[in-house]
Formats: structure tokens, C-alpha cells, sequence
């Protein structure tokens, strides 16, 4: 399994929100606390991605280890952005590795990163994938994640409003592989989109501020800190600066605790 977070809100370097808390996803790299039985490490690779005030994206990848990368720390203090999207990246058996598989993946104005794996892969996304076109495949990286960033993308360039997207896509891929992971993690600089499905998903709110992320970091409520809420799983989470919804990717749907 990977690490993920995304972050809305004022303007921080990316190494107050990566490197410098407690518990950071540079620590996650080689001591997550909730694997979930997917590894030990995630040391193959990591990425970050920001949004700029024009709204154009950039990002950051290394196909080694976090920690190893002697460049990127001094990167994140420099960098300040509204929007953030990063990954440390434990890669699924039998997966390439490399720095253009880390995550976030990107397209325009999105980012993206999967947190998990897709059963029986590669035969059983064979139906799914035939919705691209012969471009998109020829053009995907060899993985997972990389599939399933097409068929998100193909739908939202078909003008599906994120939320829908993303749900759709995690249950047509659980019918197709039902002992997949499927914790997915969406960006567009206004707005976070993330799923619950078989791992682990927790929501900071601050007043000016939305953080979601894989495992809580930084100081907590015991210590004088901000809540961090766990999401329930099977569930989406749609959230900005200012709401964040819960809807069961069953039949409930639920508000997020004050």
C-alpha cells in the first residue's frame, strides 16, 4: 500500500505539511502505522504536486526513497501552495518502479493518487478498459494506479462532476475485482475527492484549513492540536475550505462531525 494526503487552505511550504510534523509522510515512509498487512515500507518513490496561483500544477517525483533524496527538502521549504497533493509509494508485487509511476499522477488542473491495489490485475480491468481509447493504453504506465487514473480521467472529460466519477469508478472496479483496495485521492486546487475502500482515511478540519490523509500527523487533540476524524469505510469524501461530505458508497450518507 502507498501514503497519501491532499491539503486546501492558506498558503504553507510543502515542508510544514511533509516533512516537519510529527508523524509526517516523510516518517510514513519508513514507519506508517496502518499498512494493513500491503508492507512494511513505502520506499519506492514518492511525489508532490502544487497548485500555483494561476492554477497551473507542478510536481515533484523521485523513484527512490524519501528519505534518500537529498534535493527535495530544501524544495518543500521554499514551495508555498494553497493546494497540495503528495505520496510516499509502496509498490504492489510485481509492479514497475520509477519515478513516473509515484503519484500524484496529473492531468491539467487534476492530481491524483491510488492508495492500494486492483485484484487480478491486469485480466480482470480488461472490460473496463476497453472504454479508452487505443491512445490512452498505448500511453498508460504499466500499472494499476495508471488504468485507473485513465478511466477516472476519460469520465471527467466526459463532464461527470468528480464525486460521481470517482464513486463509479471504485464500484465498477470492485465488481470486476472484488478484493481490490480502492483509495482514491483527487485534487483540482478548489476541492478534495477521496474514497474509503478496505484502508484507512482520516479528515483534519481548521478554520481556514482542510487536510485528508491516509494517517493522521502532526499534533493531535490530546496534545492541544486539531481533531483528526477517521472516515468510515466505503465511503466518499467531498471537502473544501469551508464543507466536507460523507457519502456512503452504499446506501447512507452522513455530515461530517462538527
Amino acid at each position: 500500500m502507498c501514503r497519501h494526503l491532499a491539503y486546501l487552505g492558506t498558503p504553507v511550504p510543502l515542508a510544514e505539511l511533509l516533512l516537519d510534523p510529527e508523524h509526517s509522510l516523510l516518517e510514513q515512509s519508513w514507519a506508517p502505522n496502518d499498512m494493513r498487512g500491503g508492507g512494511t515500507v513505502n520506499a519506492d518513490g514518492f511525489g508532490a504536486g502544487w497548485f500555483r496561483d494561476d492554477g497551473t500544477t507542478g510536481v515533484y517525483r523521485n523513484g527512490a526513497a524519501m528519505w534518500t533524496d537529498t534535493s527535495f527538502p530544501g524544495l518543500a521549504r521554499d514551495l508555498r501552495s494553497s493546494a497540495v497533493v503528495a505520496a510516499v509509494r509502496s509498490a504492489t508485487v510485481g509492479m514497475p518502479v520509477g519515478p513516473e509511476l509515484c503519484a500524484p499522477l496529473t492531468d491539467g488542473r487534476w492530481l491524483f493518487s491510488h492508495n492500494g491495489k486492483v485484484g487480478g490485475w491486469p485480466d480482470s480491468l480488461a472490460k473496463l478498459a476497453a472504454r479508452l481509447d487505443p491512445a490512452e493504453l498505448l500511453t498508460a504506465q504499466p500499472t494499476d494506479s495508471a488504468v485507473l487514473w485513465a478511466l477516472l480521467r476519460r469520465s471527467l472529460a466526459d463532464g461527470a462532476e468528480p464525486g460521481t466519477a470517482m464513486a463509479e469508478l471504485v464500484r465498477d472496479v470492485h465488481t470486476a475485482a472484488p478484493d481490490s483496495r480502492l483509495n482514491l485521492l483527487l485534487g483540482d486546487g478548489t476541492r478534495i475527492v477521496a474514497t474509503t475502500w478496505t484502508h484507512s482515511l482520516w479528515v483534519r478540519r481548521e478554520p481556514d484549513a482542510v487536510t485528508v490523509a491516509s494517517e493522521p500527523f502532526g499534533r493531535t487533540a490530546e496534545t492541544g492540536g486539531t481533531r483528526w476524524v477517521e472516515i468510515p469505510d466505503r465511503r466518499l469524501v467531498v471537502a473544501d475550505t469551508e464543507h466536507t461530505e460523507i457519502v456512503s458508497l452504499g446506501e447512507d450518507s452522513c455530515e461530517f462531525p462538527s
